[in-house]
């Protein structure tokens, strides 16, 4: 089972196999870029976005103080979006589609998608649903249960998942952690291309810039996009590093202090 590796440029042949069968049974790929935080702003300049189009996130994670569902391959997570439906998922990392149940796997909520960095690739699968208005507040105030979030079919991936004994009930809130994103077609670069920055209350930032396709098509979508990114001069620097991962992190640090 392919993991995301962090550390190296290249993935070896091995590796390079294994995420093209991942990329045949799955849905949809998206290439990631993290860009450090002394080259972010330059990098969000050379795009030529327009900034005044962003729009305002707050992610929510739960999980437990020690992360045991981060480490048993389980996200939890809830997202408000500003201007559109707030939303939940229950996401599985890492997985192998085929080895996936039919029913799940037949869900037009249930999406299959192997995210591609600089070094690595993981396949994870998530179901998301939609949110009632003002619920996932409502949690965060303590007002609502954290089961109440989540459908049916979420709450049973959960328990599918989760280890023994933590029931949605017993998790705790990671953040909120307050996002922008800015979503634009860049003149020169034939898809959408999202930047998203993540605003830590340490003052620490993770901008990822991303793009998806299908994965028939994303070995010329990764040229392309490397192509068009070294024109402008935005160029790997530094390792690559998750925003969930150092979100959930960061939380669980303060959680336990």
């Amino acid at each position: 089972m392919a993991t995301t590796t962090t550390r190296r440029a290249a993935i070896s042949d091995d590796e390079l196999l294994d995420a093209l069968a991942l990329m045949e049974h799955s849905d949809s790929v998206e290439l990631k870029l993290t860009i450090p935080e002394g080259h972010q702003r330059s990098a969000v300049e050379a795009l030529g976005l327009d900034p005044l189009e962003t729009q305002v996130r707050l992610v929510h994670f739960y999980d437990t103080p020690d992360l045991a569902l981060n480490r048993a391959g389980l996200v939890v997570r809830a997202r408000r979006v500003q201007g559109r439906g707030d939303d939940t998922v229950v996401k599985l990392r890492p997985v192998v589609p085929h080895e996936l149940p039919d029913e799940l796997r037949e869900s037009p909520s249930f999406v299959v998608e192997v995210d591609a960095i600089p070094g690595g690739f993981v396949c994870s699968g998530r179901l998301k649903c939609e949110a009632g208005s003002d619920t996932i507040r409502d949690v965060l105030l303590g007002e609502r249960a954290v089961r109440k979030l989540y459908t049916k079919d979420q709450r049973a991936l959960y328990r599918a998942h989760a280890p023994d004994g933590i029931e949605l009930d017993d998790l705790a809130v990671l953040g909120p952690i307050f996002v922008l994103k800015l979503k634009g077609t860049p003149q020169g670069f034939a898809r959408k291309l999202v930047v998203e920055l993540w605003l830590f209350p340490d003052g620490g930032r993770v901008l990822e810039l991303s793009t998806k396709c299908v994965p028939s098509e994303a070995f010329d979508t990764i040229a392309h996009a490397r192509a068009f990114l070294a024109e402008r001069g935005i160029r790997r620097v530094g390792q690559q590093a998750t925003k969930t991962g150092r979100a959930l992190e960061f939380f669980s640090r303060e959680l336990r202090g």
